[in-house]
């Protein structure tokens, strides 16, 4: 099989549907439709990918299953938390800076993007469900797998405890730093970065794949410093300076143990600690 012309239908396939997407978008007049269409894409790389190799590897089953489970709780989540919302914040910037040509912008911008991204960070999944050999499963498939149940667990985990908090209307205005959002501000984040290593971890059981550790890389890269936490805090922090603080004493990304606030702590209007860096 000639992985280059599968991975050029597999980009095809991507494109097709994020145009579909667009469309959507332009029929609800909301981007944010995007949103429930970015784990789908993965799900229909993986089967389309499975369908043209014959589908004939425990690890290409292995590989369409772990990535069918991820995608299709992602999208389910993300279409209920975005049911009856308006839309995003960070698309609505967009939209207010672009005027009458923003429905265009949005084609290439958002949807094309997201397309281009999720082909490349599902390199290391095209290669592991393409290849014939080894036929046999071994300890690599397993520690891959185990780190993808680690981050799919800290993703749910994470998005059922934000959700939870939400939905107390007490709550309004606050920053959410219960359960895993107290070790780490984007639990959510940190759990899909988990489950794409352990993909990747699964694919190097193939000899010569170290290369599609890109995929890993690029989606960390993604969340670390473009569309994940900088553009999200970014956001957070124009409604609620008090976020600051919660930076302050939280990792990033990372779980780790939160810093402990000191007696001599104090806050100006902003929420920020006067003796923070």
């Amino acid at each position: 099989m000639n992985t280059v012309w599968l991975l050029t239908v597999n980009l095809a396939a991507v494109i097709l549907m994020m145009v579909i997407g667009w469309l959507v978008s332009l029929k609800k007049d909301n981007v944010t439709v995007v949103d429930s269409f970015w784990g789908m894409g993965f799900v229909l790389i993986a089967w389309l990918t499975y369908a043209i190799a014959g589908g004939n590897t425990l690890r290409g089953l292995l590989l369409a299953i772990l990535t069918t489970a991820w995608g299709i709780r992602l999208t389910v989540y993300l279409s209920w938390r975005n049911w009856g919302e308006g839309e995003d914040p960070r698309y609505a910037s967009w939209r207010a800076a672009h005027g009458k040509k923003f429905r265009m912008v949005s084609l290439y911008k958002v949807f094309l993007a997201q397309a281009l991204f999720m082909w490349v960070i599902a390199f290391s999944l095209q290669v592991g469900i393409l290849a014939q050999l080894p036929n046999r499963l071994g300890w690599l498939d397993a520690a891959g797998t185990a780190v993808w149940a680690l981050g799919f667990i800290f993703e749910t985990i994470g998005d059922f405890q934000l959700a939870q908090f939400k939905a107390n209307a007490h709550n309004r205005g606050s920053v959410m730093d219960k359960g895993l959002w107290a070790y780490t501000r984007h639990p959510n984040y940190f759990g899909e970065a988990l489950i794409w290593w352990g993909i990747y971890l699964i694919v190097l059981s193939i000899p010569g794949s170290w290369w599609t550790a890109i995929s890993p890389v690029v989606l960390t890269l993604v969340l670390l410093k473009m569309t994940g936490i900088t553009l999200t805090e970014k956001t957070i922090l124009k409604k609620r300076p008090q976020y600051q603080e919660y930076i302050d004493r939280t990792s990033a990304f990372v779980p780790w143990f939160p810093k402990r606030r000191t007696k001599s702590d104090t806050f100006d209007e902003s929420g920020r600690s006067r003796h923070s860096a």
